[in-house]
């Protein structure tokens, strides 16, 4: 598939927008940050996308090597809160069923980023 052309970031965006419109009954949309790109992730937060994902492990080094623009990804919390929250948005840690394990709106950034035990 290498002549395929990769899809502008205006048509990801779109297409999270309709998503978000045709899927009304899905609760939750989910973008994948080391994919998308810090930036792009948080702009999707303005095109539906309620969910940043981001869990870092071994897989997510296909993506870099693709040609992904985080390189090196990785994200600490204090850094995802902020990402949110400057998109306006409410930053909340979640379990795989969408528990709420920590409501970050709260908190301040400088609390975060001191305190080892959430960062």
């Amino acid at each position: 598939m290498s002549n395929v052309k990769e899809s502008p970031i205006v048509e990801d965006m779109k297409m999270y927008a309709v998503a978000r419109l045709f899927l009304d009954n899905f609760p939750h949309m989910k973008a994948y940050w080391p994919m998308l790109g810090r930036q792009n992730a948080q702009l999707s937060l303005s095109f539906g996308v309620n969910d940043i994902d981001g869990t870092i492990d071994d897989s997510t080094k296909i993506y870099s090597m693709a040609g992904s623009e985080e390189q090196a990804p990785s994200m600490s919390t204090a850094q995802l809160v902020t990402l949110i929250k400057q998109a306006k948005r409410k930053p909340v840690e979640r379990d795989t069923l969408y528990n709420i394990i920590r409501d970050y709106s709260e908190i301040d950034i400088r609390e975060i980023e001191t305190n080892p035990l959430l960062n």
